[in-house]
């Protein structure tokens, strides 16, 4: 029998006869189903919140340059006909001509590329991508479809970062405008696929974009499915609801010893990272005392021999392996009970206290959880697991949201990010703080390090720096580093998916198997 262990170290493995059969497409039509844990909050790019924003978004605007689908991080042309960093601090960019804004609004300019980059910067838009774009200073309009970003310095994530991810999504700058600034619903395209239907919690449609003067979209139509629990997501998937799901650890050993028919399994590592998170200005855990308790009773090799099976390895900070930047082990290695007491008695608790746990009542997290609470216990902390659902877990420490990151004391956390360490640590300064940074930590050395990293062309000073920004993390007690969690997909025979390499799918690139 196959071990869940043993599918892990496979790149990808078939389920089925691999005889393709002819699709049964809905209705006549080519439709791509797939699952989506949560409904899509935001079509505007400045409020990109997560993956499937990421996802949806990418298939009906377009970037200069984009990350490749497949296993190694290349760049390709989406909107651009060349991008050219002249030097340090000048990028020439030409856009293909003939890109075409859907609903009237004419054909993709440099214009447009300087709007979508500067309003990042209008406080009006609260952009919560605004720290990714650095030190730029503006966008200069050389021509109807030419131009030059330019940076106040030197800023070697840039690429990654902002041309080629959320940030750098191209709008149109009149619709925009004639909706006000920003929008809830996008008031127009200019990808492969536009929007169809946006039903919040149930689904979500794209179709075919026909003014697209790109490769042609493979698909009629992508129904993304809300599905918030993972084990629903697979039962849809078995009654042939939809055609590409992720998938929870714990499933594998049923697909692998019960293989669907015409069915592929894919694993994928990651630049993910889970961590616990201790809030530095919760009236109760700003005790540095306190959470150095917390990172002593924690013991993250249980946690991932019984939730990841020990196929996961522990995380060392917020970077993966492979990045500059990546730490070789964590300053407190393992588990330590005694000085865990310790700590709890100078921060003023010898006989223990309570806290609470809040977490996404989703995937794995509530049975970590668990696993954190039972651990905890043992040192004398007892702690009160709060299941939240998607929407009201990522509004806890917005402080657009209101007031509830003051009740955050532990919280259960996982990021995606990029392959630059810019992206990862970005999150964590004091810019972030009542936005992405809900431990609320805030370190002069560490911001001053953010700063210092991105304009470091020296690799080797680049991993220095970022070595000990996450040493600085894990010194203020706020931060267990757990996981870099590898992601599990399904899909059938007829689709051949396209992924990034950390695994984040990207819908516009599907296409149809022939």
């Amino acid at each position: 029998m196959i071990t869940r262990r043993q599918f892990l170290r496979d790149i990808a493995i078939s389920a089925a006869a691999m005889t393709t059969p002819k699709p049964l497409w809905a209705d006549g039509g080519r439709i791509l189903r797939v699952s989506g844990a949560k409904p899509i909050r935001a079509w505007d790019p400045p409020e990109v919140y997560g993956t499937l924003e990421y996802c949806a978004q990418t298939a009906i605007y377009n970037r200069l340059l984009t990350h490749a689908p497949g296993e190694k991080w290349t760049l390709i042309n989406e909107a651009a006909e060349y991008v050219d960093a002249v030097d340090g601090t000048h990028i020439k960019f030409k856009l293909k001509q003939g890109i075409k804004f859907t609903n009237g609004y004419g054909e993709m300019t440099a214009d447009d590329v300087k709007f979508s980059y500067e309003r990042h910067f209008d406080p009006k838009i609260n952009s919560q991508m605004k720290d990714n774009f650095g030190p730029m200073a503006g966008v200069e309009v050389t021509g109807r479809y030419t131009g030059v970003i330019v940076l106040k310095e030197p800023f070697p994530p840039f690429t990654d970062v902002v041309i080629a991810h959320s940030p750098g999504m191209i709008v149109s700058k009149k619709a925009t405008l004639e909706a006000g600034g920003k929008f809830n619903l996008p008031p127009c395209s200019s990808g492969p696929y536009k929007l169809k239907r946006d039903t919040g919690k149930r689904c979500t449609i794209l179709e075919r974009n026909d003014l697209w003067v790109g490769p042609p979209a493979d698909f009629d139509e992508i129904h993304i499915k809300v599905i918030e629990d993972p084990k629903n997501a697979e039962s849809a998937y078995d009654a042939g609801e939809i055609d590409f799901t992720q998938i929870s650890l714990d499933s594998i050993s049923n697909y692998v010893s019960n293989p669907r028919p015409n069915t592929t399994l894919l694993t994928r590592s990651t630049l993910r990272y889970l961590w616990l998170g201790i809030n530095t200005e919760n009236e109760v855990t700003k005790n540095e005392h306190l959470r150095r308790a917390i990172q002593y009773a924690i013991n993250v090799d249980e946690i991932l021999e019984k939730i990841y099976f020990g196929s996961a390895k522990r995380a060392t900070g917020i970077i993966a392996p492979g990045l500059v930047g990546h730490r070789p082990k964590n300053l407190i290695e393992g588990p330590d009970l005694v000085k865990a007491g310790l700590s709890l008695k100078k921060a003023g608790y010898p006989n223990g206290l309570k806290l609470t746990l809040d977490v996404q009542n989703t995937e794995l997290f509530p049975a970590i959880g668990r696993i954190v609470q039972k651990q905890l216990i043992q040192a004398g902390i007892e702690v009160e697991v709060i299941l939240r659902d998607s929407s009201s877990f990522w509004g806890l420490g917005n402080e657009t949201k209101g007031d509830s990151w003051k009740n955050i004391q532990l919280i259960l956390n996982r990021f995606n990010s990029l392959p630059d360490p810019f992206y990862a640590t970005v999150w964590f300064t004091k810019d972030q703080i009542g936005i992405w940074n809900w431990e609320r930590f805030d370190n002069e050395e560490y911001n001053r390090l953010h700063v210092d990293g991105a304009r470091e062309l020296d690799p080797q000073k680049r991993d220095l720096v970022y070595r000990r920004m996450q040493d600085l993390l894990e010194e203020s007690g706020a931060y267990v580093f757990i996981t870099y969690p590898p992601e599990l997909f399904l899909y059938r025979n007829h689709v051949i998916p396209a992924l990034r390499p950390d695994g984040t799918p990207l819908f516009r690139y599907f296409q149809v198997a022939r």
